[in-house]
């Protein structure tokens, strides 16, 4: 590296088939990343939301020559740094399922984000279905998430979604067309590849097939990511871990130490369920992801 060439702050906001993106704070231009030799004996692999330093070689290209230490790194997707998980959901067209949201608020919040509940299309349902989607909305909130109800098509709730951004890097998450690109062409005004849900199968398409990150006000970025079905808490953390991620759990101080919340007596979590201060479809979720095929009605016996 030339001696008079001052390191340039940036951040790699998209990685494909082994090509970087580098955004540089300095000027808001992207170039095209390489990593010197020694940051490759440094570190194996970059990552979108890594925070790198290094020179511009020319118009077009730029030295990586350095990587600041992560905070976190995302499984699924691989984003490094992200502080907040945007979950996008729907309550028809595709049809909402609970357990994947609750799946993916567990799973965020052990990585450390904050998770953030976002319904979309909320444009398309009827006087039941809004009334519906109010008590679900409920649930989310009394458990402690913010949740927003939006439509992108609309622009309904958009500026008030926008507030969440603020010098963060955020990732939209959820199922394929629940709308994820939607809301952020109208989060950034960038107009992104959008695929409506099939009518046949009611199930959305994948269009996004990797990460990118989308500057978005001072220092704030947002990203799409793929869409999944399902989700195994299990293949990221031990079982034990898994209550201490359900929010509404933590209100609730039991004598036992390491409480499972299923078997012992006396739990505080059981009873709060028994009083209904606790979702029964939460709780429901609960088991279903520690795999126990355990019927309610055992659990809220006397």
């Amino acid at each position: 590296m030339s001696k008079n060439k001052k390191l340039k702050e940036g951040i790699i906001t998209e990685k494909i088939a082994g090509k970087l993106e580098v955004y540089t704070f300095e000027n808001g231009k992207t170039y095209l990343g390489i990593p010197r030799g020694k940051l490759r004996r440094k570190v194996k692999t970059l990552y979108a939301g890594d925070f790198v330093s290094g020179v511009e070689i020319d118009e077009n290209t730029f030295a990586i020559e350095d990587v600041k230490e992560r905070k976190n790194l995302l499984i699924r997707p691989k984003v490094a740094n992200a502080s907040k998980a945007i979950i996008v959901q729907t309550l028809k067209r595709p049809e909402f399922i609970p357990f994947l949201l609750d799946s993916l608020l567990v799973a965020y919040d052990y990585y450390g984000l904050d998770p953030i509940i976002v319904f979309n299309k909320i444009d398309i349902l009827n006087e039941e279905e809004k009334k519906e989607l109010e008590k679900i909305k409920k649930i989310y909130q009394d458990a402690g998430y913010k949740v927003y109800l939006v439509s992108a098509k609309e622009r309904i709730g958009i500026e008030e979604l926008k507030k969440e951004f603020d010098k963060d890097i955020c990732i939209l998450a959820g199922p394929s067309g629940v709308g994820k690109s939607s809301i952020l062409s109208a989060l950034t005004g960038l107009n992104l590849k959008v695929q409506e849900v099939s009518e046949k199968t009611e199930r959305g398409r994948h269009t996004t097939t990797g990460v990118k990150l989308y500057p978005f006000g001072k220092n704030s970025f947002i990203g799409d990511t793929p869409g999944f079905s399902k989700i195994d808490v299990l293949e990221i953390m031990d079982e034990k871990e898994v209550p201490k991620h359900f929010r509404e759990f933590l209100k609730y101080k039991c004598p036992y130490k390491n409480c499972t919340h299923i078997y012992e007596e006396d739990c505080e979590v059981k009873k709060a369920l028994k009083r209904g201060e606790i979702s029964l479809e939460r709780y429901k979720s609960y088991l279903k992801m520690l795999k126990k095929n355990i019927p309610l009605e055992e659990i809220l016996k006397d």
